[in-house]
């Protein structure tokens, strides 16, 4: 589970090209940039179960910047 999901634009005015996104998962933080395509490029360490982090954050960002 993602405890503390933040994201917000890489730019001011919120135009693309992309978000920038943070989240705590167990002890850890991570951090990464969202494209506009849906590709993440992670900023810090990958996660070890990327592809279940990877839909989390999908469905997270479809809620915070898509709704």
């Amino acid at each position: 589970m993602l405890q503390h999901f933040r994201v917000q634009p890489m730019f001011e005015g919120g135009q693309l090209p992309g978000w920038t996104f943070s989240f705590q998962q167990g002890a850890e933080r991570f951090t990464g940039d969202y494209m506009p395509d849906g590709t993440i490029k992670w900023t810090s360490t990958t996660p070890a179960d990327e592809e279940s982090v990877k839909k989390m954050v999908h469905e997270l960002m479809t809620f915070h910047v898509y709704e």
